[in-house]
């Protein structure tokens, strides 16, 4: 767990925790606001093991009987939910789990006499109907196969974490539309519910970070990212501060094209642009 939370915190910012929010489409989250919280959504009824995948098309499984090596077969999962083995021809495996499987060659290698106690393994080789999809600033993006029962967390780790250049929330987005922001610090160390169980078919997206602009009369100018709750005073301390030249009382602010009447401690938001101005003596 240490190596897990070291690899998820060593490229994001620390932030207060909070519980999974459901995303209010009306009014879009600010990148320095902190929304209410509300529950996750409830962990999936599967068991955490290899036994408890539920199979699907593509995948391919190892079917074999103990002490047969006649019946040995490595076959794929078909699009009509079947798989083609010996005397047995199509065998429905689609929407059953490996257990349920198992059981169901067992029974069918009995009741038609090829074998009279027949010990059944099926082993799923290739996972291949059951991922989640990781877009955006991850550092391994793509198709991440769920074949036991995954946390959020766990995948973030899967996908090489967050990159630097990440956003505070990684966007949760279910199969059945439901959205939800999680932040990654609280992903990493939070408890059941800020680390909710990830779905087959659910996509976590992870945005670019807003970032804000520097220039003038500081030590190190440029563009940097706009942590949560930021203000004016802190993006100028991230930018190497005030040189000998500048001065504290020509300070500009502007935002969406105009400039703004700042202070200090005004928080600061996505595209703002500070400028510095130089003393006279």
């Amino acid at each position: 767990m240490g190596a897990l939370l070291a690899l998820i915190l060593g490229v994001v910012p620390a932030a207060a925790q909070s519980a999974a929010r459901p995303i209010n489409r009306a009014s879009p989250v600010a990148p320095v606001a902190a929304p209410a919280a509300t529950p996750a959504a409830p962990a999936p009824a599967a068991a955490a093991t290899d036994d408890g995948y539920v199979l699907g098309a593509g995948d391919v499984v190892e079917v074999s009987v103990l002490g047969r090596e006649e019946f040995h077969p490595r076959v794929q999962v078909q699009v009509d939910g079947t798989i083609q083995l010996p005397y047995l021809h199509s065998v429905k495996a689609a929407n059953l789990t490996v257990i349920q499987f198992r059981e169901q060659v067992n029974k069918l290698l009995r009741d038609g006499g090829f074998y009279t106690d027949p010990v059944v393994n099926v082993a799923v080789v290739s996972y291949a109907s059951r991922y989640v999809t990781v877009l955006g600033e991850f550092g391994n993006p793509g198709l991440v196969p769920v074949d036991r029962v995954y946390r959020v967390s766990e995948i973030l780790a899967r996908a090489g974490g967050a990159k630097p250049s990440a956003a505070d929330d990684i966007l949760l987005r279910r199969a059945d539309g439901k959205e939800f922001r999680l932040p990654v610090t609280d992903v990493a160390r939070g408890g059941a519910a800020e680390d909710p169980y990830v779905q087959p078919g659910d996509k976590l997206f992870l945005a670019a970070a807003p970032i804000f602009y520097v220039y003038g009369q500081v030590g190190a100018p440029g563009a940097y990212k706009v942590e949560r709750g930021m203000t004016i005073r802190m993006a100028l301390a991230r930018s190497g501060g005030l040189t000998q030249r500048g001065s504290a009382g020509k300070i500009s602010v502007y935002r969406n094209g105009q400039k703004v009447k700042a202070t200090m401690d005004m928080p600061l938001t996505e595209n703002d642009t500070i400028f510095v101005g130089e003393r006279f003596f």
